[in-house]
């Protein structure tokens, strides 16, 4: 498995795929769910001392983001949970981030879809080799000019992976130019749909046959977005408050739809374009929809990977698909990530990359120990990035190490 798989691109960017690795991460299943956990996959956290991320969130700022926190949950009790935060949430005042601050959570918003998706299956309404085009709304494009993409020929396991080949809509040069750089100011408030950004994707060839390679795609979940509005009767968004946020107390998390605006009390995003720190804040994000338009907490993010990581939203044979990454080589399972740490622990999450907000999740396979953190500017770049928190965390002090060996 490697140290750390290509991190994905997100709504609103340009990028192919990313560095870090999590990512990367569905009947109504409410009532608690035994899993059992992979024999192979290590359980991280135990017996280890208290670990601390301030160091490196305070590295992310030096490289920087204007600034960063996180929050961490030990031993599954959130009323416990530890906040750290450098740098500022805001450059004009100065204001402080606060453990209650919304924030975008970009690709993050995958793996609440993919829990929906998998709840579904688990009802028997949604099998995963259905093909797509049979679980679409009606007037949804099917296909592309010439037939090189057909949904026809693609399943909805292989949306979920990221093995359908469908052509990733953010990277066409033309939208990107207006969702990030210099085109981003005049073209921030753009509303789209997602039979537009369908039309974008299909127009392109594909990246491969479907199931021959995993090549991670926001077309995907912007389908898969459609699936569960096909198959419910209801939008996707509907769907996910009432099956996650509603039962699990998720009060922060939000689908904004259209709305550029973030619920109080949030600090500012900025994106650097040409070697200035703007504000973007504020913009539509219909351009992600089901691919990455979340809003949320550091705590809710800590709740939601709690209760999924430790078997109270999805089944156990639910479970087991949602983290084999066998069709994808070791790089992604059903919306979730498995990401081997320099120390050899492995944990379990997503990431979220979208106009001047960065975020991450990772947690032990029992999802007793979690660390969700974030930075107010586009994905970490510079002499650290965001593996640094996950290792802070998760792996034992080097003279600990060295103790136990």
């Amino acid at each position: 498995m490697p140290i750390r798989p290509p991190r994905p691109a997100a709504p609103g960017t340009s990028r192919t795929a990313t560095r870090t690795g999590l990512a990367a991460l569905a009947a109504l299943v409410l009532t608690a769910c035994s899993s059992t956990l992979p024999a192979s996959v290590p359980v991280a956290g135990t017996h280890r001392p208290p670990a601390t991320t301030a160091a490196a969130l305070h590295r992310l700022v030096a490289d920087g983001a204007p600034g960063a926190a996180s929050l961490v949950t030990r031993d599954g009790r959130l009323a416990a949970s530890r906040f750290a935060a450098a740098g500022v949430a805001d450059l004009r005042s100065g204001r402080k981030i606060g453990r209650l601050d919304h924030f975008r959570a970009g690709s993050l918003t995958k793996t609440l879809v993919a829990t929906v998706v998998l709840q579904l299956v688990g009802e028997g309404r949604l099998p995963l080799d259905d093909r797509v085009a049979d679980r679409l709304p009606p007037g949804v494009p099917l296909s592309g000019a010439g037939g090189a993409n057909d949904l026809r020929r693609v399943t909805v396991h292989q949306l979920l992976d990221h093995t359908s080949g469908l052509f990733n809509y953010t990277d066409d040069p033309r939208l990107a130019a207006r969702l990030s750089g210099a085109g981003f100011p005049a073209h921030r408030y753009d509303r789209y749909t997602p039979a537009a950004l369908l039309r974008i994707a299909l127009a392109h060839r594909p990246t491969a046959a479907p199931g021959a390679a995993y090549a991670y795609s926001n077309t995907n979940y912007l389908l898969l977005g459609l699936v569960i509005r096909a198959v419910t009767g209801h939008p996707y968004a509907e769907e996910l408050r009432r099956r996650i946020l509603a039962p699990f107390g998720l009060r922060g998390t939000s689908f904004p739809g259209n709305s550029p605006a973030l619920p109080a009390p949030h600090g500012r995003g900025y994106s650097r374009i040409d070697g200035h720190q703007v504000d973007s804040t504020a913009f539509d994000p219909s351009r992600a929809g089901a691919a990455g338009e979340m809003i949320t907490t550091l705590g809710d993010l800590n709740r939601f990977f709690a209760a999924l990581l430790g078997g109270r939203l999805l089944a156990p044979r639910q479970m087991t698909e949602l983290r084999s990454e066998k069709a994808t080589g070791g790089t992604y399972g059903l919306g979730l990530y498995a990401t081997r740490l320099p120390c050899g622990t492995t944990v379990w999450g997503h990431n979220g990359d979208i106009s001047g907000s960065y975020a991450q999740t990772a947690g032990t396979a029992d999802g007793r120990h979690l660390v969700s953190y974030r930075v107010n500017t586009d994905a970490p770049v510079g002499r650290t990035d965001g593996t640094a928190v996950l290792a802070a965390e998760f792996c034992p002090p080097r003279t600990d190490r060295t103790r136990r060996s």
